[in-house]
């Protein structure tokens, strides 16, 4: 019997050990942004003070561009998702992007308000902060979702519409990102603050490209680095707890109220937002036009950089 005793406190012992290896191995508390501003806001970044934030954005392009466009990120990701875009649009465009409340190096809302309205409402601040009175805007997910619902609150200075892979209907996803599952869990989320496996990052962006082969030791840097950013963790779950509250049916009414020449681009891969959604904003947003890459997922202008803003060049400047 006490041999017994003593090979079961052997095997909790050695339980114990490997689990404390384990949170030791991944231990990441929160960064500040002074640690990670010289990495990830390089020139030309800068930061605009906007409804009690600081906003990391970026300007480039000729000043005098009529139309500008501005670019919204999706969930969890930052403004250099759009890294390709704008190295193909700024020599003739001017092209505005910032990181969403909640993510990237501008970190959490300044009231913990990150329902769509709010989201709005910080799109049209940054503009103002900027001098831009009229634009196009450009959005992937959950900023596809801020693009039109901007463009449905300002319709006087919303030209122009493109939604990638854009949120806004009800949708059956096939795969959703452990990422996200982790920060929908209470109790798991809170440790999540505390402790990230790298892996949890890596195994995301795989699940949402269309060819998970694409996704780089640097791409996963990135993410995981700018996840890190104090108070991001938190203010994920917070989101995902205020998206449960938002009203379906009146996001479609303003959905089919959008009298705006509207480009719509998904990735026939993506599984978060199958294409099934890309065909009822189609129907829904009169006169839009509807381009399906088959081969990519769910973030097209991540993955496909040259083959997305080809389609969105031609419908910019055919549209002007």
């Amino acid at each position: 019997m006490k041999l017994l005793y003593k090979m079961l406190l052997v095997v909790l012992v050695t339980v114990v050990v490997f689990a404390l290896a384990g949170v030791l191995a991944t231990w990441a508390p929160d960064r500040k942004v002074s640690d990670l501003a010289p990495r990830w806001a390089q020139a030309p970044s800068g930061f605009a003070a906007v409804n009690g934030m600081q906003v990391h954005f970026r300007d480039e392009g000729p000043r005098d561009d009529p139309l500008p466009l501005i670019l919204l990120h999706g969930t969890s990701a930052s403004l250099h998702t759009w890294d390709g875009w704008v190295d193909a649009l700024k020599d003739k465009r001017r092209v505005i992007r910032f990181d969403l409340p909640g993510f990237g190096l501008t970190g959490p809302h300044a009231e913990n308000d990150y329902s769509v309205e709010a989201y709005v409402r910080v799109v049209e601040a940054v503009a103002n902060a900027l001098g831009v009175k009229s634009f196009a805007v450009a959005g992937n997910s959950l900023g596809g979702q801020i693009a039109w619902a901007t463009a449905h609150a300002l319709p006087q200075r919303v030209q122009r519409l493109i939604l990638i892979d854009a949120a806004g209907y009800p949708m059956a996803p096939q795969s959703i990102p452990i990422g996200f599952r982790i920060a929908r869990v209470p109790g798991v989320r809170s440790l999540a603050e505390l402790v990230l496996p790298r892996g949890v990052i890596e195994s995301s962006l795989r699940n949402v490209y269309g060819d998970p082969g694409k996704v780089t030791p640097a791409l996963v840097d990135r993410y995981y680095e700018l996840t890190l950013r104090e108070g991001n963790r938190r203010a994920l779950a917070q989101r995902f707890d205020q998206m449960l509250k938002a009203d379906a049916g009146q996001s479609v009414a303003a959905i089919r109220s959008l009298k705006l020449p509207t480009l719509i681009i998904w990735g026939g891969k993506d599984r978060l937002i199958p294409v099934e959604n890309a065909h009822r904003f189609a129907a829904d947003v009169v006169g839009s036009q509807l381009v399906v890459l088959d081969a990519l997922g769910h973030v097209p202008q991540e993955e496909d950089a040259a083959g997305t803003v080809q389609v969105a060049r031609k419908f910019l400047d055919t549209s002007l």
